[in-house]
C-alpha cells in the first residue's frame, strides 16, 4: 500500500456534470454564481461547462454567457467539455485552463453513445487535442464506465489499460478514472486505476465516482490507498445517474471534503462555505441537497 497523500485536490464537476441533466432551464448568471461561490470556499479546480450542440445538451447553450462572466481568480482551473474540433473552436474563444475529451472503457456504451467504437472516438479527438496543445491548453480525459457499464455488465481491467493507452497516444495528459454508473467497490475500483497506471503516472489520474450503490466514499478509500490525490465531485450531488432510474449521481463534495478532513488530509476548502454553497444552489433548483454531510451539518445549524 503507498502511503495515503497529505493533501487531494478536488475537481468539482457541478456547474457542468452536475447540471447538465436538469430539465429545466438553469440561468446563466446562476451558473456564474455558483463558479464563484465554489471557487469563494476554496475549490482551485472547477469545470464550468460544455460545448456540445444545444440540440442535444440544451443546458449548456449558455457556455459562452457562462465563461465570459466568470471573475476568474489566480490559481484556480476553469475546465470545459469539448466533443468536437467544432466545440473546441468555440471553447477556445471563451479560453478555458484545460479542455476535457472522453472514451469508454465499454464498446456497447460507446457505440450507443456517439455510434462509434472506442478506438473510432479516440482517433476522433486526436485533432482537438493536438490543437489544444499548440494552443497551450491542458487537456484531460474522461474514462468512462472503468469497472461497469449499463449495457455490458462488469469491465476487465484490460479495456481500461486500453482505452488509457490510446488517450495517451494522441496526447492527453491525465485521466480520470470514472464509475459512471456507481456500480464499484474497492477492489474492482483499485484494479481499474492500476490498469491506468500501466500509462500515466500517480499524479495524472483522478478518480470521479458515483454513489448509486451508496460506494462512492469507500472507493474514494480504496483510490487514497493506492496514492490518488485527484478527485472529482459535485456539490450538493448534483448530477443523477441516467443509466439507473431514480439513482443518486455524482459523490457530493461535500461528503469527500468531510472524509478528507476526517483523515487530516489538507483540502484547501472550507467546508462550511461548501456547505451554504451547495444549500444555495438547490434552493435554486427547488429540492433539498443530496449531500448527506450538508443535511447533517445544516439540522445541526438550525438545532
Amino acid at each position: 500500500m503507498t502511503a495515503i497523500p497529505s493533501r487531494v485536490r478536488l475537481i468539482d464537476v457541478g456547474p457542468r456534470d452536475g447540471l447538465q441533466n436538469e430539465k429545466q432551464p438553469v440561468p446563466a448568471g446562476t451558473k456564474i454564481e455558483l463558479v464563484h461561490r465554489l471557487q469563494a470556499a476554496g475549490l482551485r479546480e472547477v469545470e464550468v461547462t460544455s460545448y456540445v450542440s444545444p440540440k442535444w445538451v440544451p443546458q449548456m447553450a449558455d457556455n459562452h454567457d457562462v465563461m465570459s462572466g466568470l471573475q476568474r481568480q489566480a490559481g484556480v482551473r476553469y475546465s470545459v467539455l469539448t466533443p468536437n474540433l467544432k466545440g473546441f473552436e468555440a471553447a477556445v474563444l471563451d479560453r478555458p485552463d484545460e479542455i476535457v475529451v472522453f472514451g469508454a472503457a465499454s464498446e456497447a456504451f460507446s457505440q450507443k453513445n456517439i455510434n462509434c467504437s472506442i478506438a473510432e472516438s479516440i482517433e476522433r479527438f486526436a485533432p482537438v487535442v493536438e490543437a489544444a496543445r499548440a494552443a497551450g491548453i491542458a487537456v484531460r480525459g474522461a474514462m468512462s464506465c472503468t469497472v461497469g457499464c449499463p449495457y455490458e455488465g462488469e469491465i476487465a481491467p484490460g479495456r481500461v489499460a486500453y482505452l488509457a493507452g490510446l488517450m495517451k497516444g494522441i496526447g492527453v495528459q491525465r485521466v480520470d478514472v470514472a464509475d459512471t454508473i456507481g456500480v464499484g467497490t474497492p477492489r474492482k475500483v483499485q484494479a481499474a486505476i492500476e490498469a491506468t497506471l500501466q500509462h500515466y503516472g500517480i499524479d495524472a489520474v483522478s478518480g470521479h465516482f458515483h454513489d448509486t450503490y451508496g460506494q462512492a466514499l469507500s472507493n474514494t478509500l480504496a483510490a487514497l490507498e493506492l496514492g490518488v490525490w485527484n478527485f472529482q465531485s459535485s456539490v450538493a450531488g448534483l448530477g443523477g445517474c441516467p443509466y439507473a432510474k431514480g439513482a443518486t449521481g455524482n459523490v457530493a463534495t461535500e461528503d469527500v471534503v468531510y472524509l478528507l478532513h476526517g483523515m487530516g488530509i489538507d483540502t484547501g476548502v472550507d467546508l462550511d462555505a461548501l456547505v451554504d454553497t451547495g444549500a444555495w444552489i438547490s434552493e435554486q433548483l427547488g429540492r433539498p441537497t443530496s449531500s448527506r454531510v450538508a443535511r447533517a451539518l445544516l439540522a445541526k445549524r438550525a438545532g
